[in-house]
């Protein structure tokens, strides 16, 4: 297990989730995390309470990431708080609709784009400079198994997500010689509040054409999330990895 001790974390979305599993996993292997939100206060806080009680230490801050005065707003207060920004985990997640093509609207389609691509866009510009400065950075996008197969209704969040995909490779081309890696994980379904609504049929059906007979849980991507944000990843940027029990197999 590779540690993380001196690095400093901010992790969007971190509040439930994939997202409190991740900063619960970099603060247990040394990291100093950042936890975003943007509504869920009570949530936030019970995750940086969790990680003080664990020994570790972290701090709430409220941003919604789309908005670049807001980002910029959070990093100055994690700077300040902290004194360096290592990594960046984008993780929050954007609401769309789900519905076939024939029926959704070029608003309903191209809200999920803007809103995805938009956050993506600004956490990363906003702590580009520090790393730049450090010679150092990890970079982990959060994306989808639907970017690479299609599921019906998904087409907004399917496509979003192909687009976040090939940011991150332009991202990891264009800072890699300053020693900036910037990667993709993408989970299958995974046991999370909003996933609670998933009819008993469906996950029975998903669990039958994954390899490992499970789905997942939000710790299973916190984990590969940990070692892209390590030393142990530094040779890997511009990837795309699937956290889905084999259920994608590139």
């Amino acid at each position: 297990m590779s540690s993380l001790d001196g690095k400093v974390a901010v992790v969007t979305g971190g509040a439930r989730g994939i997202g409190s599993a991740t900063c619960k996993t970099l603060a247990s292997r040394g990291a100093k995390v950042v936890v975003n939100y943007m509504s869920n206060s009570s949530a936030a806080d019970q995750v940086v309470a969790d990680i003080k009680a664990a020994g570790g230490e972290a701090v709430a801050i409220k941003a919604d990431v789309r908005s670049q005065e807001q980002v910029e707003k959070m990093i100055t207060e994690a700077k300040n708080q902290f004194g360096r920004i290592d990594i960046l985990v984008n993780n929050a997640s954007m609401n769309f609709v789900v519905k076939p093509f024939l029926y959704m609207s070029w608003e309903e389609f191209s809200q999920k784009l803007n809103d995805e691509l938009q956050a993506s866009f600004v956490t990363t510009k906003a702590v580009i400079p520090t790393m730049l400065e450090q010679k150092s950075g990890r970079i982990v996008y959060v994306s989808s198994n639907m970017s690479k197969v299609a599921g019906p209704a998904f087409i907004a969040h399917g496509t979003a997500k192909g687009g976040l995909d090939s940011f991150v490779k332009y991202i990891a081309q264009e800072f890699g010689p300053n020693g900036i890696t910037a990667n993709v994980v993408g989970p299958s379904l995974i046991e999370t509040d909003g996933s609670a609504g998933v009819p008993d049929e469906a996950r029975k059906m998903m669990i039958g054409h994954t390899p490992l007979r499970r789905l997942g849980v939000p710790q299973d991507v916190a984990g590969v999330i940990a070692f892209l944000a390590s030393d142990d990843s530094c040779y890997v940027t511009g990837t795309y990895i699937p956290v889905s029990g084999g259920q994608l197999m590139l």
